[in-house]
């Protein structure tokens, strides 16, 4: 069952690779397209700010004191500044401020909430180092106002960014690997050395995606924190996207199960025929041929293979033949 036994020991190890290349794609997907549902539906992070008040009035300043009777149970938390939500809220009156922002890998998109309903309107251009920027989004890039966020929220976006670019790169090296993983993979089908050099890249494709799995993670938990920290009393709340981080870990599953799975192909299975040559053995005290006196044999060998008939009669001509035995 050679062939057959290799086939069987690598398609499941390859099936497992073909998933994980499935999952990291269709992250890639998410919030690049404002028609596609599947896009819209994925997201690492969301802000909500329709409930950013549109005019100042005396309910905006019991949110005021109410925020700041919270903010001051909070350890180094920064002040509320009534000028920053009126900023806020002018932005919002100008249509710079939508009613959310759903943020991908590799860009966002922003847009309406109708009841329960979310409407999206415009998609950002995809880049290679995405990060998003509320200030520049949100139209206060440039203004008085952007002197007015915290030096918290300022440093946490700037770490933001910079991991944003390690972020991109380490997944973008793990799409590669694993697209890599499945061409190699085919010569597994035929020997154990292609299985061997299959498992040295799936465990480099799993690592990496791991890494930019587990730095998505904690990057936009940290984000989350910061925005529910200096944005929330300004009445933004902020989520993470369980979908796409789902949709991503569940693809790091299949890479390393994919692992596991090519490293027992190395030992079982080489791939080469079943079929051994037989080795016909002789039978005791059998005859075989051997070749005519004529051609050369000795005078011994003559009277052997040439018996004289009884009574002086001519010689019976016999083939000569020797003992098997």
């Amino acid at each position: 069952m050679g062939k057959l036994g290799r086939f069987a020991a690598i398609f499941i190890p390859m099936a497992l690779t073909i998933a994980s290349l499935i999952c990291l794609s269709i992250v890639c997907v998410g919030q690049s397209n404002k028609d596609m549902d599947l896009a819209n539906d994925l997201y690492f992070f969301k802000a909500i700010t329709k409930d950013v008040d549109l005019n100042p009035n005396e309910k905006a300043g019991e949110k005021v004191n109410e925020a700041n009777d919270k903010l001051k149970n909070l350890p180094n938390s920064p002040q509320f500044n009534e000028d920053l939500l009126k900023a806020l809220q002018g932005s919002a009156k100008s249509n710079k401020l939508t009613d959310f922002y759903k943020v991908g890998i590799r860009g966002y998109c922003e847009g309406k909430i109708d009841g329960d309903k979310e409407i999206v309107e415009k998609c950002s251009d995809q880049v290679n180092y995405f990060w998003f920027n509320p200030i520049e989004v949100w139209g206060l890039e440039g203004t008085s106002a952007q002197n007015m966020f915290s030096d918290e929220f300022k440093k946490g976006l700037d770490s933001y960014k910079k991991v944003a670019k390690w972020m991109v790169t380490c997944y973008g090296l793990a799409l590669a690997a694993t697209a890599l993983e499945i061409l190699i993979g085919i010569t597994a089908l035929f020997s154990r050395w292609g299985s061997l050099a299959t498992t040295i890249v799936s465990c480099i494709s799993s690592g990496l995606a791991f890494s930019a799995a587990l730095t998505i993670t904690l990057l936009y938990s940290s984000l989350v924190g910061i925005f529910e920290t200096v944005l929330k009393p300004y009445n933004i709340d902020s989520e993470m996207g369980k979908q796409m981080l789902s949709v991503l870990w569940l693809g790091v599953a299949f890479s390393l199960g994919s692992g596991i799975f090519w490293l027992f192909s190395t030992c079982c299975c080489s791939g080469k025929s079943d079929k051994k040559k037989v080795k016909v053995e002789k039978t005791p005290y059998t005859y075989e041929r051997v070749a005519s006196p004529y051609l050369g044999a000795s005078a011994n060998n003559s009277h052997q293979m040439h018996p004289v008939a009884p009574h002086g009669g001519h010689g019976a001509k016999f083939e000569p033949y020797r003992n098997g035995h």
